[in-house]
């Protein structure tokens, strides 16, 4: 059967999203691109050079036909300035695509829940088929599905901190509740983050800096392709039940006694 991931309309064989920024090179993103298996990457618009067309910037270094473009928002902390280069990035990466983020604090980089949502409806209402980055409140998760977006996308911990995943409780609540795609975003650091994501349930990862900032983003890369695929197959196998106590792995029933021999 078909397991494959579905966001937008749009099907996807990896459950494996990557981040373009933070790589020392390019080299070092295309070859971890490659190496993840991932069929959506994200493009920071704000931060690339628009303003000389014959100098490179990373869309340069993407295979289009092969990648789902993600534009997103960042470094936009309110809603007009993400609407504005959500439009941008449906021009210059020619989607409908945008993982949304508003982001007003500089420091712990949190998303601004109530701009979230006003800016969600607004993109929805024009078309944009609407990833928002938000923290893990299944509250505020329940009312973007309302308003349309195509998925949620609950941070594990803060933005670039590889602290993994503290939010696990409220992961679970907005998997529980969501009929949309739930992509954990944010604070992964090794692959077996991604793999704990996946066997919550969760029905994607995104992955930037502990891939971008590995010493070697590559084989980074291919371990986070395998976290994935194993925590998937972990879930969907179905594990077994947490217990208070131990219990035997070896039969308990009693053990056959050798014959005596006749006298």
């Amino acid at each position: 059967m078909s397991d494959d991931l579905v966001i937008g309309g749009k099907t996807f064989k990896s459950r494996l999203i990557l981040g373009t920024g933070r790589y020392r090179t390019m080299e070092d993103m295309v070859q971890a691109v490659e190496a993840s298996g991932t069929g959506m990457i994200t493009v920071a618009i704000r931060r690339l050079d628009l303003d000389d067309p014959t100098q490179k910037t990373l869309l340069d270094f993407i295979d289009w036909g092969k990648y789902q473009i993600l534009p997103n928002t960042a470094g936009c902390a309110t809603v007009e300035e993400a609407i504005f280069v959500a439009k941008l990035g449906r021009e210059v990466g020619q989607t409908d695509f945008v993982k949304l983020e508003v982001i007003p604090d500089p420091k712990y980089l949190f998303p601004d829940p109530a701009a979230t949502l006003e800016a969600a409806r607004l993109l929805v209402a024009d078309g944009f088929i609407v990833l928002p980055y938000i923290h893990a409140d299944p509250v505020l998760a329940m009312r973007l599905e309302e308003v349309g977006c195509a998925t949620v996308m609950p941070l594990g911990s803060a933005i670039g901190s590889g602290q993994g995943i503290h939010t696990v409780e409220e992961i679970k609540i907005i998997i529980e509740q969501a009929n949309i795609p739930v992509v954990v975003d944010a604070g992964l650091a090794v692959p077996s983050d991604a793999a704990k994501a996946l066997e919550l349930g969760a029905d994607a990862v995104l992955v930037n800096t502990a891939i971008a900032q590995a010493e070697d983003p590559a084989l980074m890369g291919e371990a986070f392709k395998l976290g994935v695929e194993a925590g998937r197959k972990a879930y969907l196998a179905g594990r077994i039940a947490t217990r208070q106590y131990a219990a035997p792995s070896s039969p308990t029933a009693e053990v056959p006694q050798p014959a005596t021999a006749r006298s």
